[in-house]
């Protein structure tokens, strides 16, 4: 197993940007993790302590770190390496008020999250979905609008880019009980979950001949993952499903009504999107000091380097998330012998710069939560055996021009092993003649809330154009952690 390191991009979100500091950082810090002197939070913390005031270090005898902050001393007087302006914001003092929808389904610990987001200092609006819950940083629903030129890490996700995809094709639904072990298979031999799952062949790879992807130092250093990832699915709630679609007369433009096979899939921008989530994120926080209850609603500048590179990164992981369902559902198309009639998709971890009502620019996080500008089309699923809706947005301005993104877990993957029952869930399938590949209890339909509640909660939102019922759902397997 490769031995845990202090890596120079950790080193760098420091403010360290000399060579000569670096490399002596890097030789200090990781001699202290080899032989167990301390553990990494506990060097880092120290390594950041001696950045802003080295003097004390110079004091102790024998101190690990006494020749860094006597050479940072130094190089100080020669006008190198200098203090760097440490952002230190309060939050507002008056409690900003959001609108929230469906506030009977919602948890009181995601209201709290909300609260605070909206009270950060570049905060300019906020609203809170029907599906939300607690999350790390804003909570999973959340909205938030801030300005022109900031963008908040964690206010995006983790899983950059997070998106859901519709294929219909003109074939019967019904086909999903005909030709049920075909389409099983078809899903078997052409999807890839797993936290680690890689492809060997591809329908379309040009999104790497693209020159974005030798922009920065860490997006080169993730390209050959991101390749190896093309057309995955990762863990968690992504999933890969065969289903009935019904569409209402006139509701899909030269679709008539009625029941077709459609394909629907969930996930994201893979590996490549987590690590830059988690680089940056660490940089926001270094950068921008909050008080504890918002230290992970930090955020970067995107006057700064830092910001204009997790900008592009972040949209690249947007393309990328993209072209992986396309890989995925091309793939398909091409085994099932059909070409799609349409193809539906949105992000809904992510973030957009908008104008609000009265024209002010803004950046709009969506983090678990889904694009429902007027016209907007989009898709909001519900679990593994409740239906999902292909939707139309109204450009509700109160909600940012937003809507959930889904049901929303209605308790955590911690309490639904503990809380639910295995014959329960099995009974569930059989009742919603789901067949169930991969997934475990944390995924059961109980563990999330009530879909037609989430949609009642949101009529203002948006319009339903069309009902998917999942039927074949392929899932990672129980064994995978999730990722999510």
């Amino acid at each position: 197993m490769e031995k845990e390191k202090i890596s120079n991009s950790e080193l760098n979100a420091l403010g360290i940007n000399d060579i000569d500091i670096l490399v002596s950082f890097s030789r200090v810090a990781n001699g202290l993790l080899k032989h167990g002197v301390m553990d990494k939070r506990e060097i880092l913390a120290n390594l950041e302590a001696v950045i802003e005031d080295p003097m004390p270090y110079t004091l102790k005898k024998g101190g690990k770190f006494k020749n860094i902050a006597e050479s940072i001393i130094e190089m100080r007087k020669e006008g190198r390496f200098i203090k760097q302006e440490r952002s230190n914001f309060k939050l507002k003092e008056e409690l900003a008020e959001f609108p929230v929808w469906g506030l009977e389904h919602i948890e009181v610990g995601a209201l709290a999250q909300m609260r605070t987001a909206v009270q950060l200092p570049i905060s300019v609006a906020g609203a809170l979905m029907p599906d939300a819950h607690q999350g790390y940083g804003l909570p999973i629903g959340g909205v938030l609008a801030t300005t022109a030129n900031t963008i908040i890490p964690f206010a995006v996700g983790v899983d950059i880019a997070c998106r859901m995809c519709l294929s219909i094709f003109d074939l019967p639904a019904e086909a999903v009980d005909t030709e049920k072990d075909k389409l099983k298979n078809i899903l078997l031999d052409s999807t890839y979950f797993g936290i680690g799952c890689t492809t060997k062949s591809y329908f379309d790879s040009s999104l790497f001949d693209r020159k974005t992807w030798n922009e920065t130092k860490l997006i080169r250093s993730l390209k050959d993952k991101a390749y190896s990832q093309l057309g995955t699915s990762g863990t968690g709630n992504h999933f890969v499903e065969w289903g009935e679609l019904t569409i209402a007369d006139g509701a899909l433009d030269g679709i008539p009504a009625g029941k077709y096979l459609a394909l629907l899939s969930h996930s994201g921008s893979r590996g490549f999107g987590g690590t830059v989530a988690d680089h940056y994120s660490k940089i926001a926080m270094t950068k921008t000091k909050l008080p504890n209850e918002a230290k992970h609603l930090a955020w970067l500048d995107l006057d700064k380097d830092e910001g204009q590179e997790y900008w592009i990164a972040m949209n690249l992981a947007g393309e990328y998330a993209s072209a992986n369902h396309h890989e995925i559902h091309n793939k398909i198309a091409r085994a099932l012998n059909h070409t799609p009639l349409m193809r539906i998709e949105n992000h809904h971890n992510f973030a957009w710069k908008e104008n609000l009502a009265d024209g002010t620019e803004v950046m709009v996080h969506r983090k678990g939560a889904t694009p429902a500008g007027e016209g907007v089309m989009g898709i909001i699923p519900g679990s593994m055996s409740t239906p999902g809706f292909v939707v139309r947005g109204k450009g509700n301005i109160a909600s940012i021009n937003s809507a959930s993104h889904g049901a929303g877990r209605l308790m955590s993957r911690s309490a639904a092993f503990k809380q639910l029952d295995k014959a329960v869930i099995a009974a569930n399938l059989i009742d919603k003649r789901i067949t169930l590949m991969g997934s475990d209890m944390d995924e059961a339909p109980m563990a999330y809330k009530d879909i037609h509640a989430v949609m009642a909660a949101q009529q203002d939102l948006v319009e339903v154009l069309a009902m998917f019922e999942p039927r074949i759902v392929r899932m990672a397997d129980p064994r995978e952690k999730p990722e999510d």
